[in-house]
């Protein structure tokens, strides 16, 4: 039996979930769609959307359970919210990276932080890192970016 774990995101897209969920299903291991949604005639005036349209796509991510919504043009992503992914070395770090950031944009790329083609943000990050800038030795945090 999978347990299905309490919290997981939902990323809200204008139109492209499906387009996003296959895109991140490809970068990272042990990751596939698990359900699609569509929108039926029911309620149609309320949600505007096309019947048979994707709603919603949920996916699996290296086990991180999400769900990708096609929501509109009304709600945008920001910086305020990124998601996380924790490295074991510079070859992760630059696979990560590199596919991640395709197409994204390329002033927003910095310090372990990009922005993807949908606009949302991720942390690309070496594991080690947390413990260099948690570490009580001062000389063994990183640079001004990270303190």
């Amino acid at each position: 039996m999978q347990i299905t774990p309490r919290i997981a995101p939902c990323l809200s897209f204008e139109s492209q979930a499906e387009e996003a969920a296959n895109f991140y299903v490809s970068v990272f291991p042990r990751s596939w769609i698990t359900q699609i949604s569509h929108y039926g005639e029911v309620g149609r005036e309320i949600h505007g959307g096309k019947p048979g349209s994707v709603l919603t796509v949920a996916f699996e991510l290296d086990a991180q359970l999400l769900t990708a919504l096609n929501g509109g043009p009304v709600f945008r992503f920001t910086e305020a919210v990124s998601l996380q992914v924790m490295c074991e070395d510079q070859r992760e770090v630059d696979h990560y990276w590199s596919r991640l950031g395709q197409g994204g944009d390329d002033t927003a790329q910095q310090c372990g932080w990009l922005m993807d083609r949908f606009g949302l943000s991720w942390q690309v990050l070496p594991r080690t890192l947390i413990d260099m800038i948690t570490d009580a030795d001062r000389s063994v945090r990183l640079g001004p970016c990270c303190r």
